[in-house]
């Protein structure tokens, strides 16, 4: 269906060139801004096509474009996740639950019209709540920056304007969550007391920390993703990986994996924990504006052989449920962060951290975060509205 108002048409996008305006919008609409990194142009375009992302395997996806005349002036998402409907309504998703994403306008007016379009199709689908902006899932780029405009976002994080900001709160949207990142120089040791805690670690022979086994790649990527699978399952938000979901990450995240970056923690030789580090590819593809060619793969290849980044990202660690508010916990994390800056700086130049996002709300990870002197440097929020 298409929808007017005045001189603005909002359409579905049908064709595979409508596919490719939604794509280019984002780069033209934020091409003057210093912090905003380009994706690959081949990546945003599998993110929205069907049959490429494996999201559209278990959700509903309406993608939408604004224009004047000829002119594309927005975009949007709106999607239903079968898998987050299917989750408890107390862990925030739950049945009913729609969402929206992927927001790019020109001005206000145009914003307002399209995330009515896209709240008016989640009704047509039966949906009464709407969480948003999720672009697409919440293992994507999830939330609204509300704070840190000023830098680049790291890898596997996103980065909208302020103005955006000001049109969703104005459309009667409250905060649902604050997704929290937090910055740390990882040259300098951690505090005495960290430091005792991962010495007396160290010593402990029920505790093995060890690298991930590039070569048995499947086995430790399934590894992890049970133990993520546990340790995340009552969190906030929380939506099961995929089989299929699951090879599809770790197909596209294999250039970037570092054996001395992802570790995994064993206590009586059974693996309890992981953490998993990712140098800022962010830093590489910036330059490129989006596109590989003519010269951005001979760079890009370059230093996938050789990674030198400034900046290390943590997205994901998790503690199986047994062991988690626990000492062994915090324990573990600590000694897995530390092993994870020994090597960042001796083997890769690196000089700063990343850990994130946490939930505002994770009072375990805050507080981890808050010991190794790390302070937030930016926030995401995720707002809801009754529809």
């Amino acid at each position: 269906m298409i929808v007017a108002k005045a001189d603005l048409i909002i359409s579905p996008v049908e064709t595979k060139a409508d596919r490719a305006a939604f794509v280019d919008l984002a780069y033209r609409l934020n091409a003057t801004d210093p912090a905003w990194v380009p994706p690959l142009r081949m990546e945003a375009l599998e993110l929205v096509t069907p049959g490429k992302n494996p999201f559209f395997d278990h959700a509903d996806v309406e993608l939408f474009l604004a224009r004047r005349g000829d002119s594309v002036v927005g975009r949007i998402s709106a999607h239903i996740d079968h898998l987050a409907i299917a989750q408890p309504a107390e862990q925030g998703m739950g049945p009913g639950t729609g969402n929206w994403g992927l927001l790019e306008a020109e001005d206000e007016d145009i914003a307002r019209a399209l995330i009515a379009r896209a709240e008016d199709w989640l009704r047509g689908k039966g949906m009464n709540r709407v969480l948003a902006p999720l672009s697409m899932s919440i293992w994507e780029e999830p939330g609204q920056l509300t704070k840190g405009f000023d830098h680049a976002p790291t890898v596997m994080m996103g980065h909208q304007p302020q103005r955006y900001q000001r049109y969703i709160e104005a459309l009667a949207y409250t905060p649902a969550k604050v997704l929290k990142t937090y910055e740390l120089d990882i040259v300098k040791p951690f505090p005495p007391l960290i430091e005792r805690i991962v010495q007396s670690g160290e010593k402990n022979a029920k505790i093995r920390i060890r690298g991930v086994d590039k070569s048995k790649f499947d086995q430790e990527a399934a590894l992890i993703l049970h133990i993520l699978n546990d340790a995340w399952s009552d969190n906030w938000g929380f939506v099961p990986f995929t089989d299929r979901e699951i090879a599809y990450a770790g197909k596209k995240f294999k250039p970037i994996v570092r054996e001395d970056l992802i570790m995994i923690a064993e206590y009586e030789g059974a693996p309890v924990a992981f953490m998993m580090t990712l140098p800022d590819l962010n830093e590489v593809l910036k330059p490129m504006g989006g596109k590989l060619f003519p010269f951005g793969w001979v760079k890009l290849l370059a230093w996938l052989r050789k990674p030198r980044v400034r900046t290390m990202r943590v997205p994901l660690m998790g503690v199986i449920k047994q062991y988690q508010s626990s000492r062994l916990a915090s324990q573990l994390a600590f000694m897995m962060i530390e092993f994870i800056r020994r090597n960042a700086v001796s083997r890769y130049g690196a000089t700063r951290g990343e850990i994130g996002w946490i939930l505002d709300d994770n009072q375990g990870m805050n507080a981890i975060a808050e010991a190794i002197d790390s302070h937030v440097n930016k926030e995401y929020t995720i707002y809801q509205k009754a529809l």
